[in-house]
């Protein structure tokens, strides 16, 4: 422990000297408040503790945390994480990006970054826009959004960050956003907690370039029914008067609304959460306004031995079976040098 680390921590232990810059209203704030008082909660260690960025708005988060840090270029955050993990698996790694950064030119370092496992948390700011750039629509702009590089409407279809990472074998993908900060801050201690890759979406927005763009799931006069905040064990329920619940069709296609109370329907035909199932956690990332709510809270969680554990294990058998590995014995030993084929087969 360094001899200037305070034995008991507050969120300003996680603060750092640096000015907070980001425009006034944008959810960012938000979302970093509520990491610096969740961090002290964890009992994890500034000097313990990396947070690793791309480029973007949210991407000046290492800035303003009195940690280690990182700010890389554009997408590249998860495979420098990546490389800081695996040098020093004893550190806690943060992933900070957002819906440009992480899902355009950054998509491919993501998806292997979460089929692989790593042991990081990744929170995906997504406010639907490139704010530092001014507007352009982002890969999870919504069809027809208007903007400088789209000033007749986006022609592209979205891309949705949680079906994303299942599809990419994410072990942990949870929702939250930035208006409802005690939920935010359980779902960070729930990343944490996880061993392996844990991918946050947070909805989060930005007030210059593209005002509202939750506005139908974060009004306060909708919010009841349009966010069903999901708790393992419990049922799919949401509503002003908790009288509305999620059910599966019929014809075993997709999932349905339903109205306790009316037409026969009673809670037992409720849908309970596990968020072990896949197939349930891809239902209802799919899911939101105006046909049905969007689901918030830990979606999947089914834990798997994490990248950087079996790696190092398989280089500590190779060290075992061939010895200690001598580069530079190697690069001397003359122009050219055999590999030898797998044992194993």
């Amino acid at each position: 422990m360094a001899p200037d680390t305070p034995t008991a921590l507050t969120r300003k232990s996680f603060m750092s000297d640096q000015e907070v810059r980001w425009c006034p209203g944008c959810g960012d704030y938000a979302i970093l408040a509520a990491l610096q008082r969740t961090l002290p909660k964890l009992g994890v260690r500034p000097e313990n503790t990396v947070f690793v960025s791309g480029i973007g708005c949210s991407s000046r988060f290492p800035y303003y945390m009195n940690t280690y840090g990182f700010h890389t270029i554009h997408g590249r955050a998860p495979a420098v994480a990546t490389g800081v993990k695996l040098a020093n698996p004893d550190l806690d790694v943060w992933v900070i990006t957002g819906d440009g950064d992480g899902l355009s030119i950054g998509g491919n370092h993501l998806l292997h970054a979460l089929r692989r496992n790593v042991d990081l948390q990744i929170l995906l700011f997504n406010n639907r826009v490139y704010g530092l750039t001014k507007g352009q629509y982002s890969p999870t702009s919504l069809l027809g959004q208007h903007g400088p590089s789209t000033p007749l409407g986006s022609v592209d279809y979205p891309v949705h960050p949680l079906p994303f990472a299942l599809g990419a074998g994410a072990r942990f993908v949870a929702r939250a956003i930035d208006t409802v900060q005690k939920p935010l801050m359980e779902i960070y201690e729930r990343a944490y907690r996880n061993k392996g890759a844990s991918l946050v979406e947070i909805l989060q927005n930005c007030p210059v370039f593209n005002d509202g763009a939750f506005t139908d799931v974060a009004a306060k006069d909708v919010a009841s029914d349009r966010q069903l905040w999901a708790v393992h064990g419990q049922p799919l329920v949401f509503g002003k008067n908790r009288d509305k619940g999620l059910r599966m069709r019929r014809d075993g296609c997709g999932i349905e609304v339903v109205t306790i109370g009316e037409g026969g329907v009673s809670m037992d035909e409720v849908l309970v959460h596990d968020e072990t199932n896949l197939g349930l956690a891809s239902l209802l990332a799919h899911l939101g306004p105006p046909d049905a709510p969007m689901v918030f809270g830990v979606l999947y969680c089914n834990p798997a031995p994490t990248y950087e554990h079996q790696a190092l294990a398989q280089n500590e058998l190779a060290r075992q079976r061939y010895g200690e590995a001598d580069l530079d014995a190697l690069l001397r030993s003359g122009h050219t040098w055999t590999v030898s084929g797998n044992e194993d087969g």
